[in-house]
């Protein structure tokens, strides 16, 4: 399958999400990260986005809380190319209620070839990457043959 390339800007579009139990670890992690992740466009769920906004001091885009969609809305924002990254601190030990939604996102993510932290350590030498502050091309599977398949009907 033929590659295209989706453009990375120097300042990036990050999603940062966290399930009830990771909250004061993500929280704690962006407080150390605070100036790198300033000039960067932050988006979050629900209770993160309000937190963080509080915690950092700047504007955090906030979407819906992640059991009412919030997941979905970053998933879409993948698809649209409008989130470059995404910090997930999931707890692998709690069932989630919205566990197929939470799948979707990391796949979405997988899909489209962005870059996921899904823990501290990750995150870390993420944030800290020299590709974090330049301009950097993902590429990703060109999907137009499968966006053209003809759709099979029983009829």
């Amino acid at each position: 399958m033929p590659h295209k390339k989706i453009a990375m800007e120097h300042d990036k579009k990050i999603a940062l999400v966290a399930h009830d139990n990771k909250k004061r670890d993500l929280v704690e992690w962006a407080k150390f990260n605070r100036d790198l992740l300033a000039h960067h466009e932050v988006y979050a769920t629900g209770t993160t986005g309000l937190i963080l906004e509080k915690e950092l001091g700047f504007l955090i885009h906030k979407l819906q809380s992640g059991p009412l969609g919030g997941d979905q809305q970053i998933g879409a924002k993948i698809v649209d190319a409008e989130i470059d990254f995404l910090i997930f601190f999931w707890d692998p030990l709690e069932p989630q209620p919205h566990d197929p939604d939470v799948k979707a996102l990391l796949r979405m993510a997988v899909v489209w070839n962005i870059p996921i932290a899904c823990n501290r350590a990750s995150a870390d030498f993420m944030i800290s990457s020299p590709l974090m502050d330049g301009e950097y091309d993902r590429l990703v599977p060109d999907y137009e043959d499968i966006r053209r398949r003809p759709i099979l009907t029983d009829e």
